[in-house]
């Protein structure tokens, strides 16, 4: 059983979110929403995610199935995948940044075109618009069309229908009418949010509820108030000085914990938040991908490694012609002794390497 407060909380914390695998809908569903990002080092995030929730996932599976599910690619607190219930919850969307009339009727023009096409890429839109180039986010060049058709996507013109070689393929879709009571939507959101990534601390809480601000702009006034709310009618309980959320009438889990180990993504509901990571295992996990290689101390894309209800180290996988090298590393600077955990260790690795092979 576990020794503490905090380590009760922990063991439930891996409980909850490691629940049976089950299929690729019901997994989304009760994950609420799948943390996406392009980085393939071996695999992509999502896919990372849901191949520890999801009965013989293969890398890749989540594109080649999305357009027979009822999901949505869009932003919530980050970019991925939503049920399409709760992707309607957040549209009608107001963002922050108001186009101009001359930016509207582009628009216009472009979803005129859509509709007729059925499904565009982006290169067709372009080639009909011949809307040139401009200067993205980071500082290089890109095609005018693809910021267009970003900016319809989010303020809800448009739906990702499907991708190919990881570019998103646009479809027109149908307006949302706007909610009948906007602040239990947004009570609503949130306790997605709190329930994927409980117990959380307070800190993270109050960050989450900033977050949800990218999903639901148009609401982003009203974040003190959701918070309060929040803290009003979610379960709690204060550790250390902490205080820690999570769903109302959600009991904490007991026992002991599994006698697994794991590869994590680096966005895994689990690992996701790095001051409950901290706070949790007592070091501090970085993503490293966009640091300097000479600065890197786990690595471009480490996988943290947990073994029963401990994070002890990372490890950095890559897969060429069939066969997968792992490299690993430890908190403790060596690995566990047991022989237990070595045959858990390579059940793992031959797990990960059977998802990295295409079916």
């Amino acid at each position: 059983m576990p020794k503490t407060p905090l380590e009760r909380l922990r063991r439930h914390a891996i409980a909850r979110t490691f629940f049976a695998p089950t299929t690729l809908p019901r997994a989304i569903a009760r994950l609420g929403f799948v943390q996406a990002d392009p980085i393939r080092a071996p695999a992509r995030a999502q896919d990372l995610t849901l191949r520890q929730r999801v009965a013989d996932y293969r890398a890749g599976d989540l594109e080649r199935r999305y357009p027979r599910l009822a999901i949505e690619e869009d932003f919530f607190v980050n970019y991925g995948f939503v049920p399409r219930s709760l992707h309607h919850l957040m549209h009608p969307r107001t963002p922050r940044t108001v186009w101009p009339k001359s930016r509207w009727k582009q628009a216009q023009a472009v979803l005129e075109f859509v509709r007729e096409r059925g499904v565009v890429h982006p290169r067709d839109v372009d080639a009909e618009f011949a809307h040139g180039k401009t200067t993205n986010w980071f500082g290089g060049s890109s095609n005018a069309s693809t910021q267009l058709l970003d900016g319809m996507h989010y303020r809800g013109l448009l739906r990702v229908a499907r991708r190919e070689g990881g570019i998103r393929l646009y479809a027109a879709r149908e307006a949302t009418p706007p909610s009948d009571d906007p602040r239990a939507v947004h009570d609503a959101l949130l306790d997605v949010v709190v329930a994927k990534y409980a117990p959380l601390p307070l800190a993270t809480l109050g960050m989450l509820v900033s977050r949800l601000g990218i999903g639901v702009p148009q609401w982003r006034g009203e974040r003190a108030a959701v918070l309060k709310r929040a803290r009003a009618r979610l379960a709690h309980e204060r550790i250390d000085g902490v205080d820690w959320f999570w769903p109302a009438g959600e009991r904490l889990k007991r026992g002991e914990p599994e006698q697994h180990v794991r590869l994590l993504a680096p966005f895994d509901p689990l690992v996701w938040d790095r001051r409950r990571f901290e706070l949790f295992w007592g070091w501090a996990y970085r993503f490293e991908a966009y640091t300097p290689a000479p600065k890197r101390q786990l690595g471009y894309y480490a996988l943290p490694l947990l073994w029963r209800d401990e994070v002890i180290g990372w490890a950095n996988a890559s897969l060429a012609e069939g066969r997968l090298r792992t490299e690993f590393g430890y908190v403790a600077g060596r690995a566990p002794r047991e022989a237990a955990f070595r045959r858990e260790l390579d059940a793992e690795v031959e797990r990960l390497r059977s998802f990295l092979v295409p079916r």
